[in-house]
């Protein structure tokens, strides 16, 4: 077994330590899924309804506790993990207002007054392999369409927020769900491999790094097992000369800076046209400037720190890397000292094709802005990468934007806004950034069979 170690990134105070599950213990909570899920598949979308929105109500009830739980297991500062909170309330409201019609039978009419239908049944148990940097919002977003569709799930939590983990588990049981219908596992890699090619297993969906997911996928094609993968993702944030430049440039910085930039939908790429960029460039730097650091319990902190000092000590050594590749440090770029997960703010200019700044996701609070000739560049660079979850252009010119937002590579393009995940948006990405769709009715149907019933 594995000590599992829950640390809080900010003080590096070790709050609790738990065991790894056991093979035995891996089997119990299996074969509990595997039971629960014979029940729950036939219970009517009123009940699950019902419990669902029990679930939303716990987390309503209990948000300052469960925020104070993710700040202090990844260091998000409190306003954001309170606003997590609530997010993932909405997402229960929604999948509990909006399932059954969901999965509603599909007749079809065939030639010479033949007539099919479509319905939608659940799989089983379904394994979710979550992260770290939105620990309760990415369970949400897969539990409450896939249990909501009949189904059960096993979650494995990323190492370092088990507390989360088991915080989420102990909701749903508190909302009424019945035992087995949706489980916590401390586990492994190695151990989540092997539940993989678990018969009882029915599918696999990940968010996380384009190292794990092509680790699971593959785990996954080999038992002829369905897979989701939300990966990573560069986003451009494209500003053109005829934008609102004020509004574009302080949307920029929130769409950078949430999460301290541990986002996957985080803006990362700045492409600005060149009549525009030096008066972005100086509001971006304002508005950065303007953001506190502090402790993430304080209710007036901005930003505090990464989830771990690995992963702060990582994003210094790409921004370091890309500037002695030529880029031009503007701003930040200070390393962080041994063993800690404090990061300053960072922007990157001048950035050339070899440094990692350039191809690589920069997972943390690092700006790279490029500047470039007119639109059409704008879209060439846009898709010079080989990620595409989300991107967002900025323009006042309606339909022109809307034409060039057809020519992006990626999952989701928003429009004079930044990118967010929403219940009612299917949400996913394209290229490196994975496949499948999560949210809205796509999502829900991702974990059902979608039968066929051909009425002779």
């Amino acid at each position: 077994m594995t000590l599992i170690k829950s640390i809080n990134p900010y003080t590096g105070e070790i709050l609790s330590e738990f065991h790894s599950l056991s093979e035995k213990e891996i089997e119990e909570k299996l074969s509990a899924a595997s039971v629960a899920f014979s029940n729950w598949k036939d219970t009517d979308f009123t009940k699950r309804a019902e419990l669902m929105e029990k679930a939303a109500k716990v987390l309503k009830d209990r948000r300052e506790k469960y925020a104070k739980i993710i700040s202090q297991e990844m260091g998000k500062v409190i306003k954001e993990s309170l606003a997590e909170v609530d997010k993932c309330a909405l997402v229960c409201e929604y999948y509990a207002e909006n399932g059954a019609k969901f999965l509603e039978e599909e007749p079809i009419s065939l030639p010479e007054g033949k007539k099919a239908k479509v319905i939608h049944q659940p799989l089983g148990t379904i394994l979710a392999v979550m992260p770290w940097n939105f620990p309760f919002w990415q369970v949400f977003r897969f539990a409450a369409p896939t249990l909501m569709a009949g189904n059960v799930g096993v979650l494995k939590h990323a190492s370092n927020v088990p507390q989360c983990s088991l915080a989420i588990e102990e909701l749903f049981t508190e909302a009424g769900f019945p035992t087995g219908v949706f489980q916590s596992l401390l586990i492994d890699s190695e151990a989540t491999t092997k539940l993989i090619e678990d018969d009882r297993i029915k599918a696999v969906t990940l968010t996380g790094s384009e190292k794990a997911g092509a680790s699971v996928a593959s785990a996954a094609g080999k038992q002829i097992k369905k897979s989701l993968l939300e990966l990573g993702g560069s986003d451009p944030f494209i500003v053109l000369k005829d934008a609102d430049l004020k509004k574009a440039a302080e949307t920029a910085v929130k769409a950078r800076m949430v999460n301290f930039g541990q986002s996957c939908i985080a803006a990362k790429r700045f492409i600005i046209e060149e009549d525009i960029y030096d008066e972005f460039l100086t509001l971006f730097v304002n508005h950065i400037n303007k953001l506190k650091e502090g402790n993430p319990m304080e209710e007036e902190s901005d930003f505090a720190c990464m989830a771990r000092p690995d992963l702060a000590k990582e994003l210094y050594d790409q921004v370091d890397k890309s500037v002695k590749a030529g880029a031009t440090l503007l701003l930040g770029g200070k390393e962080p000292e041994d063993g800690s997960s404090s990061f300053t703010p960072t922007i990157l200019t001048d950035i050339p094709t070899t440094a990692p700044a350039y191809y690589e996701e920069l997972f943390g609070p690092v700006a790279t802005i490029f500047k470039v000739k007119n639109e059409e560049d704008a879209i060439v660079l846009a898709n010079d990468s080989e990620f595409g979850l989300g991107a967002s252009i900025w323009s006042e010119d309606k339909e022109k934007a809307e034409r060039l937002a057809a020519k992006i590579e990626s999952g989701a393009v928003f429009i004079n806004a930044m990118v967010a995940s929403n219940p009612h948006l299917p949400f996913g990405g394209v290229k490196k950034s994975g496949y499948g769709r999560e949210l809205s009715r796509y999502g829900i149907l991702e974990f059902v069979n979608s039968k066929t019933v051909y009425l002779g």
